[in-house]
């Protein structure tokens, strides 16, 4: 009976279209592919395309309008076919570039249009967002001066993070910027930080890595990953930051605690100057267009900590960009760094040094500093930087035999101790109850009188005593400085 009743709506519903049908003009818009090639395609028609809509070709293959000539458009391909040629039928959607959003995605490796790279079914979202919006105006914005932890001792303790700050990673290939950012992602875990992190244009055995990484050490269940392949199309690469930046944002907007990585924004510059390029726009220094600024701009302005009223979430970015034999003077690392509020600079010196993570203190800054940080860790390792790049400058005259003073030569003991302190294993974030116990070892002098070979000793005691005697940051400081010292005569180091 059911079924005989819903036969008779449909039937109903028909005869009603037919009756009320009127035959009328209807007038669309047809353009043509005058030619592909490169990641791009010029098309001629279209008179009334606008910048950023979506396009769709006639072979199944998809576009984007990108450049707007008074004879024709060009478009950045999205999607091609191996049919796409020169006379392709074009037509306008009316419709801006919009990704699925939402917890589907954690755990998940999608392109910049939200299509699966893992082999599983494309995740079920109730949400989705456009790639490019504008940034939370200032009224919705407030203070950042709640800590974001990244497990590593030298920036939790001399370069703090803030939920909602936008920190760069600076160096040259191969130093450990990515590690660095990943051991970041890996310490968010039980923490209530859903994560983003962005491949763009890096191999696919990269990637494979990158996914491992997480995978084994229990991040990938809050994290979402975003990649465009260095085989992908320039026009996924172009986009990839825009798609993360997206995903994260659509859970700041619902109060979460968000922390997106860009790996990395040089890769994303070139591209971008590729597509510009093609399309014939006007080069300007180093052949980057003109707007090269304001595009990583508009991308690094939406990561902020929004007001309560605003939905009281965040978004902490971590953009990293490569540099040519140190040179940070170029012209996208100036860029980037003149966008974002501190860099930590990663030194080929170091590395080669086996100063690992090879971060230059010396360089590097956090224009956030104490103010998001834990009043324990700011009180212990309040002077920690200054006694550090003290050390550093009195270091230089130990290598000319000269005779120094007994309190010249403590302070130097006191330096080395700190920097063998200050070493540390890659994909191994430490708690900041950690940093905790170690910054108090030091400032008890219990380091500084030891072997710098016997520091890792020490510093293992104390994460082993740590272990059996959780302390929490409200603990008095007393109560620390009694139970480091007493598991460190326990451990004999």
């Amino acid at each position: 009976m059911d079924a005989e009743v819903r036969n008779t709506s449909v039937l109903q519903r028909q005869a009603q279209w037919l009756q009320d049908y009127r035959p009328g003009l209807r007038v669309s818009e047809k353009g043509r592919v005058l030619s592909v090639g490169d990641g791009i395609a010029w098309i001629d028609g279209l008179p009334t395309a606008a910048m950023d809509e979506l396009l769709e070709l006639e072979d199944g293959s998809r576009a984007l309008v990108f450049h707007l000539k008074s004879e024709r458009l060009g478009a950045i391909l999205l999607y091609q076919t191996e049919s796409l040629t020169a006379g392709t039928p074009v037509a306008l959607t009316g419709r801006r570039l919009e990704l699925p959003v939402g917890d589907a995605l954690l755990g998940r490796v999608v392109d910049p249009l939200g299509t699966p790279l893992d082999g599983q079914a494309p995740p079920r979202c109730d949400r989705w967002r456009p790639l490019d919006a504008t940034a939370p105006p200032i009224v919705d914005r407030t203070f950042v001066d709640r800590p974001l932890y990244t497990g590593s001792k030298i920036v939790d303790t001399m370069i703090p993070i803030g939920k909602g700050q936008r920190q760069l990673l600076i160096g040259d290939n191969g130093l450990g910027k990515s590690a660095l950012a990943i051991d970041t992602v890996i310490n968010q875990r039980g923490k209530n930080v859903k994560c983003v992190y962005v491949l763009v244009g890096q191999k696919r055995s990269t990637v494979v890595n990158t996914i491992d990484a997480l995978r084994t050490h229990g991040a990938l269940e809050h994290t979402a990953l975003v990649v465009a392949e260095a085989t992908a199309l320039p026009g996924l690469k172009y986009l990839a930051p825009f798609a993360g930046c997206a995903v994260a944002e659509s859970w700041m907007h619902f109060g979460d605690d968000t922390l997106v990585v860009y790996d990395d924004i040089t890769t994303h510059a070139q591209t971008y100057r590729e597509l510009s390029l093609l399309l014939q726009r006007p080069p300007g220094r180093e052949a980057y267009p003109g707007d090269i600024f304001y595009l990583h701009a508009r991308l690094l302005e939406r990561a902020t900590c929004l007001a309560p009223a605003a939905g009281g979430g965040s978004m902490t970015a971590l953009p990293i960009v490569e540099t040519k034999q140190g040179e940070i003077a170029s012209y996208i690392p100036t860029n980037l760094i003149s966008i974002t509020d501190g860099q930590v600079y990663l030194d080929k010196a170091l590395f080669d040094a086996g100063s690992l993570p090879a971060i230059d203190v010396t360089r590097s800054v956090s224009r956030i500093g104490g103010i998001a940080q834990h009043p324990r860790i700011k009180q212990e390792a309040g002077r920690t930087k200054l006694d550090y790049l003290q050390f550093l400058e009195l270091e230089v005259f130990t290598r000319f035999g000269t005779r120094l003073e007994p309190a010249m030569e403590k302070r130097i003991r006191r330096g080395r101790a700190l920097r063998e302190a200050l070493k540390q294993d890659r994909l191994a974030p430490l708690p900041i109850e950690f940093q905790m116990a170690w910054l108090t070892a030091f400032n008890e002098g219990l380091l500084e009188e030891a072997d710098p070979n016997r520091i890792s000793e020490k510093l293992q005691a104390l994460a082993d005593g740590l272990a059996r005697q959780p302390l929490t940051l409200e603990d008095e400081r007393a109560d620390w400085a009694v139970a480091v010292k007493s598991w460190l005569h326990a451990a004999g180091a």
